[in-house]
């Protein structure tokens, strides 16, 4: 009986000519997820030499064909999966995987499990743990993803830069997909500037039925000048409408102080609030050295959304963001991928968000420690229930 992954991996289009034909599609696809699970997958020519010594059953139960003059189940060579990877229905590859991702956040399946190093927690771990009690997040949150885009650094297509958008969710760090996959009533959307749009806003009120927390800037003048002359005045004017936070850590200290003030569409297309933001940053003497003021607009009404709420919102899609790119860049090291044909560097960074969803949603904090512990290629595969 076939993993849930490997189940929705099955759905992907094969669009190779059946003539020639020797591998399943799915055999390539599931090979290639379990290989960028592990420390060291982070290429083409990585991915088939862990895949070369996979074990026999498991490629049995991926469905590999026996090949009766070995008396062994093959595996593809380096350049079928080149091929093979750079002619994939990109698309249905991630509607796939991000579904499996979001069934697994949503309780549908069970929570993958990943060995642990004998000894005490990880100091990330650590700090998580510690964070969540030092600051407990106000009640009443809505589920939270923050839509994020990332160029592809080193990669290149006959079409240029590759650039992929993704929404991550706040609370596990799991990235569930795009945002067009993940229509449901009442989720809030948190973005940067980049994607503040009138359109944007349309869409997530309209068509995904859900909320958005959006920063207006340059790209905006006219709703962050409104904004601005809204939320003008003394702090003791906004007493009622303001919330404060502060932060230690990374050897300074930040202080989060927003206000709130309601307003209607006119302003931008959904809008209930308007909210002004400062993060003053400084050392552990108590000495402030940068200030930041920055504007924003939310369809949360105050009845859903207070001061503490947006300033949360925020603050969680920055460290959401933040971690993110720190993983795929540092842990994958994606932007030195050098993937130049078709959709391979797509289909490889679908991978790595599918090894960081997996690792997070098993509430792992350190990716690069989950990778290591993964070494073994039956503990890779059973983590996929493979």
């Amino acid at each position: 009986m076939d993993s849930a992954l490997v189940a929705r991996l099955r759905q992907v289009p094969d669009r190779r000519s059946e003539r020639g034909r020797r591998y399943a599609l799915v055999v390539i696809v599931a090979l290639a997820a379990c290989a960028t699970l592990v420390v060291g997958g982070d290429s083409v020519a990585a991915i088939w030499q862990w895949a070369a010594r996979a074990p026999q059953d498991r490629l049995a139960r991926l469905g590999s064909q026996y090949d009766v003059l070995s008396g062994r189940y093959p595996v593809p060579s380096e350049r079928t999966f080149r091929r093979v990877l750079a002619d994939l229905d990109a698309d249905a590859l991630d509607v796939q995987t991000c579904g499996y991702v979001a069934d697994i956040a949503a309780g549908s399946l069970p929570v993958p499990e990943i060995p642990r190093t004998p000894g005490p927690a990880e100091p990330e771990q650590r700090r998580l743990v510690q964070r969540a009690a030092e600051h407990p997040a106000p009640a009443g949150l809505l589920s939270a993803a923050a839509v994020d885009g990332k160029a592809l650094t080193g990669a290149r297509t006959e079409h240029g830069e590759v650039f992929l958008v993704g929404a991550v969710d706040h609370s596990t760090g799991a990235v569930l997909g795009q945002v067009a996959q993940l229509a449901a009533p009442g989720r809030v959307f948190t973005m940067d500037a980049l994607h503040t749009t009138k359109v944007t806003a349309r869409l997530i009120t309209g068509e995904l039925n859900s909320h958005y927390v959006l920063i207006l800037k340059g790209n905006q003048p006219l709703a962050r000048t409104a904004a601005h002359t809204l939320l003008t005045g003394s702090d003791a004017e906004w007493a009622q409408t303001s919330a404060i936070q502060e932060d230690r850590g990374h050897e300074r200290v930040e202080r989060r102080s927003i206000r709130t003030a309601e307003t209607d569409d006119t302003l931008f297309p959904g809008a209930t609030q308007v909210f002004r933001l400062r993060r003053d940053t400084g050392d552990l003497d108590g000495d402030w050295t940068a200030k930041e003021i920055v504007f924003g607009v939310t369809s949360l009404p105050a009845t859903l959304a207070g001061p503490a709420h947006l300033n949360h919102y925020e603050r969680t899609h920055r460290t959401v963001e933040n971690k993110i790119h720190w993983v795929r860049d540092v842990t994958f090291h994606e932007d030195k991928s050098q993937l130049r044909n078709g959709t391979a560097p797509r289909a490889l960074a679908t991978f790595r968000n599918l090894a960081i969803s997996t690792i997070r949603l098993a509430g792992r904090a350190n990716i690069a420690h989950a990778r290591r512990n993964l070494l073994d290629h039956d503990d890779a595969f059973a983590t996929y229930g493979i």
